[in-house]
């Protein structure tokens, strides 16, 4: 395994929204007229619900950065 992580390799499946998806589809969302989260999920090309996990656990990882600062 450590041969694989040194050449730069990671094993799994590949994600579907990564982090360019993902900031395309929060602002998306932040818009003064936000599309539904099936409307952004289909001009994407990912799963409305696989948005939402995405989202969701965004949204989680930001809580916990929210209380370990204060």
């Amino acid at each position: 395994m450590e041969t694989v992580t040194a050449k730069g390799r990671f094993g799994g499946r590949p994600r579907d929204v990564d982090d360019d998806v993902l900031a395309v589809a929060q602002s998306h969302l932040r818009r003064t007229e936000p599309q539904s989260v099936a409307a952004i999920a289909r001009d994407l090309g990912v799963g409305r619900s696989t948005l939402y996990r995405a989202l969701a656990h965004t949204e989680a990882e930001a809580a916990q950065r929210q209380e370990g600062t204060q």
